[in-house]
């Protein structure tokens, strides 16, 4: 291959979710139809492949470019590993909560394909629970105050909000839970919650509604934001179960599979394996399978100051470590002397700042902010300068 670097064009998901405004505020990025800006997705996954400016092809897809010279794209390892490109790259702006979620293990991802494949549950049909079977690991990585839940509370935690609402309704599983303090009788009663009848969930909601009308504090005020975008929806009860973070600008958080989380507003950097399985708990209008989700659910709780990924810094770079082999994320500090950069795996570039240009003896490519390249682990080696802020992908 004589060209290694190409610059993407990449798909903007316009979800309901989507700030207006979020992704053009910070990248300067422009928004002509005025619709909500989700997403925008960097990478090769089949329901929004970025597409390259390649030198002699013209403007094609970045996955149909990897099938061509797959080992020269991707390295002899990642190709063996993953057949494509592991990892998926997102800018994410959320102006109101996604749904409350977990993702399967690999294993479990596996499985519930396999199954889901032989008993003829088509890809595409609202009651899929499984469109691939691979897990989801993601980091997010926060350009603004980014807000979110995340993990259960501890028990005790829990029940001292839940006694603080006094939902005369939910005093007797609240009091099992007080007494048995364990991540089974938490499972107990996440379960109880989300199998409620549609009058009683109804009816403990308003009562909610009512006893949190007067309070002020978090995470009560979390409630009532996500009470005007999803009224009736027993999401409504999970600030009082998962811990609400506000990550800020420059933190990051890692989430394994089988984490209970939901994203609720702010701008960020999402990083994660190239999978789109999500099983839902809440704050949604799409397909709920209680059970399904319960399963795949780790009920382990985790304080506050255990939710952030403590970045390592060296030199110009910010790392934040990973426990998978899908992908590595760093923030690469870049200004006007010439520093070389070694390619042990392809990688996704993003502008986040400034203007930095990417060069090696047959290329060069600059990118200012909101820009982003493709970089083919055949590349071995390039050099990069400029006063900027680049995101890396990589595996």
């Amino acid at each position: 291959m004589s060209q290694t670097i190409w610059k993407l064009e990449n798909t903007t998901k316009h979800y309901d979710w989507g700030s207006i405004d979020g992704i053009t505020n910070f990248f300067g990025i422009a928004n002509p139809t005025s619709q909500p800006m989700a997403e925008i997705w960097m990478g090769a996954h089949p329901l929004g492949c970025s597409l390259v400016f390649d030198a002699k092809q013209g403007k094609i897809r970045l996955d149909k470019l990897i099938q061509e010279n797959p080992e020269q794209m991707l390295g002899a390892k990642t190709y063996q590993n993953f057949a494509s490109l592991p990892f998926l790259f997102k800018i994410l702006s959320a102006n109101k909560a996604l749904s409350i979620q977990v993702h399967p293990t690999l294993e479990n991802a596996k499985l519930g394909f396999a199954k889901e494949n032989q008993l003829g549950i088509a890809l595409d049909a609202a009651n899929r629970n499984y469109k691939d079977p691979n897990h989801k690991p993601e980091l997010i990585y926060a350009l603004t105050p980014y807000k979110a839940m995340r993990s259960f509370r501890q028990i005790e935690e829990i029940v001292t909000l839940f006694e603080t609402v006094a939902i005369p309704d939910l005093i007797e599983p609240i009091s099992q839970l007080a007494s048995n303090p364990h991540p089974d009788q938490l499972k107990h009663f996440f379960a109880y919650l989300l199998n409620l009848s549609e009058s009683v969930k109804n009816s403990l909601i308003e009562q909610l509604l009512l006893k949190i009308s007067s309070f002020e504090e978090e995470p009560y005020l979390t409630i009532k934001t996500l009470a005007n975008d999803y009224p009736n929806d027993i999401g409504l009860f999970m600030p009082l179960l998962l811990n609400v973070i506000e990550l800020q600008p420059g933190q990051a958080m890692f989430l394994s599979a089988k984490t209970p989380h939901a994203y609720l507003s702010g701008t960020g950097l999402e990083i994660m394996a190239n999978s789109d399985n999500v099983l839902r708990a809440g704050l949604t209008h799409k397909y709920i399978d209680s059970s399904e989700l319960i399963n795949n659910t780790d009920f382990t709780s985790l304080a506050l100051n255990q939710l952030l990924t403590k970045p390592i810094v060296k030199d110009n770079k910010i790392d934040f470590p990973v426990p998978v082999n899908d992908f590595k994320f760093e923030i690469i500090q870049s200004d006007e002397n010439i520093r070389n950069e070694k390619v042990d795996s392809a990688q996704i570039l993003l502008c986040l700042d400034g203007k930095v240009t990417l060069s090696t003896d047959t290329e060069s490519l600059t990118l200012q902010k909101g820009e982003s390249a493709f970089i083919a682990y055949q590349t071995g080696l390039y050099s990069y300068t400029g006063v900027g802020v680049l995101a890396k992908a990589f595996d």
